[in-house]
């Protein structure tokens, strides 16, 4: 399983990176591959390159703005939250997209 994901809160600093270490550290602990992109204040961070988005088996954009490039996901399963759902409830948010790899 690769799980791909985007990251961005309002003012781009303790959120976005909370959320991508959260994403991170729940992959890891089920043995996934995983790439997590962070939009924040200081810009694009971690890109995801077209290799990755095209070896994804799904997509989690755990943001509460509007992201740059989310067009580049066209075709693949996505699952939506916020960064706060993706820092609160992690776990969750990640059979989610684990289930819509299995329904696709």
């Amino acid at each position: 399983m690769k799980i791909i994901g985007v990251t961005a809160c309002p003012t781009g600093i303790a959120h976005t990176y909370m959320a991508q270490e959260c994403l991170e550290s729940e992959c890891k602990r089920r043995g996934f591959e995983y790439k997590i992109e962070t939009q924040g204040s200081i810009g694009i961070e971690n890109e995801l390159t077209e290799a990755d988005v095209e070896s994804a088996d799904v997509v989690i954009l755990a943001v509460s703005i509007t992201i740059e490039g989310e067009e580049r996901f066209e075709g693949k399963p996505i699952i939506r939250a916020s960064v706060d759902r993706a820092i609160s409830d992690v776990v969750r948010l990640v059979d989610e997209a684990v289930a819509l790899t299995q329904n696709s």
